[in-house]
């Protein structure tokens, strides 16, 4: 329900569009796939902070009742973990990889985990990946990838040159472990805009980090290697507006919708028809002390 003052979510259905590595020890996480018979509602959120929008992230599964969570820049170390008050939400099965201060990632469920995992990119373990398998056959891979820094050259920036090695490392996982013949979701904040409408001002924002092309093709790859649908782009036309972050840099970015979609949900082939529909959370960017970013969620059924 949404309160008074709040931003409208778009929610987009199948009804509504027009359509033309390290397992837990014991149990195998790659396996024959089967078909997820489970009605699922699935949510990706850049949180910055797990400690500091635990409110927010109470109130989201209040008002809108995810069934798993995936959150990025979690900031805490695993020991440090808030467990308790997100199981006090409902989330009796908790799986972090973090540590003090900056990335970090996790899934919340309110399903058990049949097989967890993590895995390290780059030769850096800097807590950017954690997948889990539910008792249904869903696989979910929760990604942060790297921001990039302030210059689109890998010769002079050594954290853009990291970022484009990540997004071609994907596209050799994504072939490598044959995701597209399972079912599995891939999540997460993948800090690239790829598509022009993707940005509020894409002329613009063309030397931008995040918005370059050579982000937007090695995405693409990335995306492609694994035959992952791209959820959002499903249900809203590739040339529609659509964005997931409002940066806190400008003051007026909200009010004056310089948004742009950082925020992404993969299907593979194997999921694709259980997807019903697609909803972006704008509302949470407007409440007290916001995440920069919005919540996306994905509904299987």
């Amino acid at each position: 329900m949404e309160r008074k003052g709040d931003l409208p979510s778009l929610h987009v259905s199948a009804e509504s569009e027009e359509r033309p590595d390290t397992p837990r020890p014991g149990v195998p996480f790659y396996r024959p796939a089967r078909a997820v018979a489970m009605t699922l509602r699935v949510a990706t959120w850049n949180v910055n902070s797990i400690r500091r929008r635990l409110d927010h992230l109470a109130r989201f599964a209040a008002e809108q009742s995810p069934d798993l969570v995936c959150l990025q820049e979690t900031k805490v170390d695993d020991a440090r973990f808030p467990r308790d008050a997100i199981t006090a939400m409902g989330f009796a099965h908790i799986l972090a990889h973090g540590q003090k201060g900056y990335n970090g990632v996790a899934i919340v469920s309110r399903h058990p985990f049949e097989a967890t995992g993590t895995k390290a990119w780059c030769g850096r373990d800097d807590r950017r990946h954690v997948f889990a398998r539910l008792g249904c056959g869903l696989e979910v891979h929760n990604l942060y990838v790297p921001s990039g820094g302030p210059e689109p050259d890998p010769a002079t920036n050594e954290k853009f040159d990291h970022k484009l090695r990540f997004l071609k490392a994907m596209a050799r996982w994504a072939r490598r472990e044959r995701l597209a013949e399972r079912p599995a979701l891939v999540v997460g904040d993948l800090n690239v805009a790829p598509l022009p409408s993707d940005v509020w001002n894409h002329k613009r924002l063309l030397r931008s980090v995040g918005h370059t092309p050579i982000e937007s093709e090695l995405l693409d790859k990335a995306r492609r290697a694994g035959g992952f649908i791209d959820v959002p782009r499903r249900f809203v036309p590739p040339e529609s507006p659509l964005y997931t972050w409002w940066g806190y840099r400008f003051p007026q970015s909200l009010a004056k919708d310089y948004g742009w979609r950082l925020d992404h949900a993969w299907a593979s082939p194997a999921l694709a028809p259980r997807v019903t529909a697609m909803t972006v959370v704008k509302a949470t960017r407007a409440w007290d002390r916001p995440a920069d970013h919005v919540p996306v969620m994905v509904d299987l059924d």
